[in-house]
This record gives structure tokens, C-alpha cells and sequence, in this order.
């Protein structure tokens, strides 16, 4: 079995709308590793009972909270789909997406060469 076939298959996919599981954040995805890919300095700065596991998907979103826009790197245990069909207001988003539709949002053409 080749490596690249043992890694399992994202949950979540480019353009989906998401939220945290635990905190209070949600935002859409703009990209997948298939296994963790942050530095270890990021790994270990997270709390050991709630730090996951690094051999799942993990995800880069537009994320926003009450507060702010950033962009967050987030395991796919704590993950869940978001639908309460409200838009994200991250600026960044209107570079990668040309719409939301149906709760999901879709590639720009801009982005394709």
C-alpha cells in the first residue's frame, strides 16, 4: 500500500462553510492538508488534553468570531458543517469564491490559469 493511499479522505471539502466544535468560530476552507502540516512550535502551544491528533486532514479557513477576521489551521475532529446559510465576512474571501451558493461557497474564475 502506497503512502499516499493510507491517508484518509477529507470530511470537508474547498469552499464548504464550517464551525469549531468547541470554540466560538466559523469559516470557510481554502485548502486541505491530507495530514497535519504546521510547525511543531504550533502543535505543542496547544493544551495537551485537547490537541489532536496529527495523522487526519486538517484545514485552512477564512475563519471569523464575534470580534474579528483571521485565518485559522484546524483539525478535522474539530470541524463541524456550519448551516446556518450566513455568509463569512473574512475580506479574503471575495479573492478565492465568486458566490455562495447553497450554503457553499464556489471557486473564482480569477483563480484558474
Amino acid at each position: 500500500m502506497s503512502k499516499d493511499s493510507q491517508v484518509r479522505a477529507a470530511k470537508f471539502a474547498i469552499g464548504q462553510i464550517v464551525k469549531h466544535r468547541v470554540y466560538p468560530f466559523r469559516g470557510v476552507i481554502y485548502d486541505v492538508d491530507p495530514t497535519f502540516n504546521n510547525s511543531e512550535e504550533w502543535w505543542q502551544s496547544i493544551p495537551e488534553e485537547v490537541r489532536p491528533k496529527k495523522d487526519q486532514p486538517f484545514y485552512h479557513l477564512f475563519a471569523e468570531n464575534a470580534e474579528t477576521t483571521y485565518e485559522a489551521y484546524v483539525s478535522e475532529q474539530n470541524l463541524l458543517i456550519d448551516d446556518s446559510g450566513k455568509p463569512i465576512s473574512h475580506p479574503a474571501v471575495k479573492d478565492f469564491f465568486s458566490e455562495l451558493r447553497d450554503g457553499r461557497y464556489l471557486f473564482s474564475n480569477r483563480l484558474q490559469s
